[in-house]
């Protein structure tokens, strides 16, 4: 089986870096190549990654509140460099304040995301959806 490359990252101001090393482990673990562009990570950096790695799924995590302003164009901006059907997950607290999951997941799913998951979700669910959504 052809091993799947995912580039993993914390996008924009944030700095949490322990989620970030909790879910490369378990990637890893699962069999997955990742590509950790660490924290404090740009929407080019996440690209520039992709395009240099041949990257097949961007997995975003934001902790810090500001998910939604950071990830927003990013789906352009991967049609831009010729990456646009990439697969793209997000999660963590995407969003200021307590609003309503689901219309948080639309809004991102509008963005163009592919999987968006809420604050406290175990790795064993984007893994399992990669596996599915990567037909491995």
């Amino acid at each position: 089986m052809e091993q799947k490359t995912l580039v993993l990252g914390v996008i924009g101001a944030d700095v949490h870096a322990v989620g970030n090393r909790i879910l490369d482990y378990a990637f890893t673990q699962a069999g997955f190549k990742v590509i950790n562009i660490g924290v404090l990570a740009t929407q080019e950096e996440f690209i520039h990654a992709a395009i240099e790695t041949n990257a097949d799924v961007l997995l975003v995590s934001s902790l810090y509140g500001h998910g939604e302003m950071d990830c927003r164009g990013l789906r352009e901006k991967c049609q831009e460099t010729g990456i646009g059907n990439i697969r793209m997950y997000v999660g963590g607290n995407l969003v200021c304040g307590k609003q309503d999951f689901e219309s948080v997941k639309e809004r991102f799913l509008a963005m163009g995301f592919d999987r968006v998951y809420p604050p406290g979700t175990m790795p064993e669910t984007p893994i399992e959806d990669l596996r599915k959504d990567l037909g491995i």
